[in-house]
């Protein structure tokens, strides 16, 4: 009965044995496959989404500078009244505080420069440089969200104190909202792909290995500064139109596949 025990024992354990080589040997394929996916067949597909995009913001900047003597202090507030008056008009139109950010604001020193001849026969030391006044000024930065009032907007703030506006943008807000929906469209895509060449290769798809990805801009840019120099220097005209328009937003993907 002791003999038959022990056969029974030395089965289990050569059993036991058996399966953990097994486990081991699966474990070790496995773990080898993750850390070096390129020891074994694969295949990459491609795919595009596109999405076409509205902008819903309109972006410009406007600046307001002073030049004066050497009080600064004056200078200063002359500077932040037209500014304010600017900004004033600019929520007056219906842009909200949140919209309205403070970009630049710097002073800097203008000199008067001598113009010293020279003569090798005498040395006469040249005047440095002296400051004879300063230049202040502000930038600020304007998000609108309604596009019907972006003329008025962009012509007024000019009769409103500001010297200048330029950099206007058309763009979206929220622009990963946009690239999500053609990344979905891609990836769709690029796996209707790889199992149209599996099943015509008569191979099966393995994990998926990589994932890489390139996308367009979204913003686009519309450019205004000879309007705004034209009513800064009083030439006038009227406050001009503007149209967002729309623009393509392409994400490609690249899927790269195991084959089994």
């Amino acid at each position: 009965m002791s003999e038959k025990i022990k056969d029974y024992v030395g089965i289990a354990l050569i059993v036991a044995m058996l399966v953990v080589a097994v486990t081991a040997w699966q474990f070790v394929q496995s773990y080898g496959r993750q850390i070096e996916p390129s020891s074994f067949k694969s295949f990459s597909v491609s795919g595009q989404g596109k999405t076409v995009a509205v902008p819903d913001v309109g972006e410009f900047t406007f600046s307001v500078l002073t030049e004066g003597g050497k009080d600064v202090g004056s200078l200063q507030a002359e500077n932040t009244e037209k500014m304010n008056k600017a900004i004033d008009f600019v929520k007056q139109n219906g842009v909200d505080s949140k919209d309205i950010k403070t970009q630049n604001y710097n002073i800097s020193p203008k000199y008067q420069y001598y113009n010293c001849p020279y003569n090798a026969s005498v040395v006469t030391p040249c005047p440095p440089a002296v400051i004879i006044g300063y230049t202040v000024t502000q930038s600020v930065q304007v998000k609108i969200r309604d596009f019907t009032k972006i003329g008025d907007i962009l012509s007024g703030v000019v009769k409103n104190g500001a010297n200048s506006v330029s950099e206007l943008n058309f763009t979206i807000d929220d622009p990963m909202s946009v690239q999500d929906a053609a990344r979905v469209e891609a990836i769709k895509k690029a796996e209707a792909k790889a199992k149209s060449i599996a099943d015509a290769a008569g191979f099966s798809l393995g994990q998926l290995l990589s994932i890489q990805e390139s996308t367009t801009p979204v913003p686009r840019p519309y450019l205004y500064d000879s309007v705004m120099k034209a009513e800064a220097t009083g030439m006038g005209g009227a406050a001009p139109s503007v149209e967002p328009g729309s623009e393509d937003v392409t994400v490609n993907v690249t899927l790269s596949y195991e084959i089994r």
